[in-house]
């Protein structure tokens, strides 16, 4: 288990300069991968389904281009840095946080391009999952002459696009269920008041996670209780997800912050035909409204992923929270834990029931670390 002092999750913003703190200890290819990574966060929650990639090319030791993948449809990291360096990538080292593409799809294959340019080693952060790839952008680097290093930083890296590397190998998004409770294991009082249960440091920190991410997923309840706006609440032009409601009933109040369709988009998804008139009023206020046969975790999921969604968070309650951990929607746990004591037996705890009657059947966190936010605590964990 590793502990470790809290740092800011990824977000839009400037990248920071090229000598980064905390890295006099890493070799120079280290170094040069974690800007990568620096780079590629800066497009975090923008290029689905494509993955997070930034690219750096130095001569002689210093950095002479680099760049990120901006958004689906735009050229890639690679070719970004190589405008930047133009005449300097001849016989120089490129760095990549994934593996070149060496195939044709929105873009020309970005391998090619590094032979173009002529560079001399490409080291590479990770092999790329997507079978249209895997290996042979390697493979047509080194058959062009060009020394290939692969797996420097491939921990970091593969952190950087876990929800790519799901999404490919599952066709699914990747599901990260967020959470805030008190030390007793609470998310509300026994009334149902729930504002606030974590500091201001905790909350701005869910505020940068949700502009990284592509979509996030509320119950009804959740809507009718909180009123919530599921947006990065900033005033610079960060990302927004799209904000999904889960509501088989449509049970949902006529004014709601979620249907200000102008502030970020909105899908509600229920199943049948419930409140026609209803659905109308949302439609006509921009809120795309979509009826599945069956409305559960798992088939919000596949349709989300129709949409070509990589990332998911979870922001609902215990109930709606048990249903996606059971049903496999739900791989990644970000619980922020209060030190406050509420108490009450009725109280709401942030997941339901799993019918788990032996504590041998819990479900063991994998990977687990812990952060310090602010009075907060922030414990991170995989399903198994």
């Amino acid at each position: 288990m590793e502990i470790q002092p809290y740092s800011d999750p990824p977000a839009v913003s400037h990248p920071p300069a090229v000598k980064t703190a905390n890295t006099d200890s890493l070799s120079h290819h280290q170094q040069m991968m974690q800007r990568c990574l620096s780079l590629a966060r800066q497009a975090a929650g923008l290029t689905a389904p494509n993955p997070l990639v930034g690219c750096v090319i130095t001569q002689e030791g210093e950095i002479v281009g680099e760049g990120f993948h901006p958004k689906a449809g735009e050229p890639h990291a690679e070719v970004f840095a190589l405008r930047a360096a133009g005449e300097k990538a001849k016989g120089a080292t490129a760095y990549v946080s994934l593996e070149p593409c060496n195939h044709f799809g929105r873009t020309p294959p970005c391998s090619e391009a590094l032979v173009k340019a002529e560079v001399e080693t490409v080291v590479v952060g990770m092999v790329d999952p997507d079978p249209r790839v895997s290996g042979q952008g390697i493979e047509r680097l080194r058959t062009a002459g060009i020394n290939v290093i692969v797996g420097v930083e491939e921990a970091d890296c593969q952190r950087l696009n876990e929800a790519f590397v799901h999404r490919v190998r599952f066709q699914r998004p990747f599901g990260i269920l967020k959470y805030a409770m008190t030390l007793d294991g609470k998310i509300a009082t026994n009334a149902g008041h729930s504002t606030w249960i974590t500091n201001e440091a905790a909350r701005t920190h869910v505020h940068e996670l949700r502009s990284t991410c592509d979509a996030v997923i509320v119950g009804g309840n959740t809507v009718r209780r909180d009123n919530p706006h599921l947006t990065s609440h900033r005033n610079l032009p960060l990302h927004n997800p799209l904000r999904v409601v889960m509501s088989r009933t449509l049970d949902l109040p006529n004014a709601a912050h979620l249907w200000q369709t102008d502030i970020a988009p909105t899908l509600v998804l229920t199943q049948g035909n419930p409140r026609p008139e209803f659905q109308a009023d949302l439609i006509q206020q921009g809120v795309e409204v979509v009826s599945l046969d069956v409305l559960t975790p798992e088939t919000a999921m596949t349709y989300l992923s129709q949409k070509q969604l990589l990332s998911v968070l979870w922001e609902c309650g215990g109930t709606l929270s048990a249903h996606a951990i059971a049903d496999g929607s739900v791989q990644k746990v970000l619980a922020f834990i209060a030190p406050k004591i509420v108490g009450g037996q009725t109280a709401p705890s942030p997941v339901g029931d799993l019918g788990f009657n032996k504590m041998t059947e819990a479900l063991q966190l994998e990977r687990v670390r812990w952060h310090i936010v602010g009075d907060d605590c922030l414990v991170e964990g995989y399903l198994p």
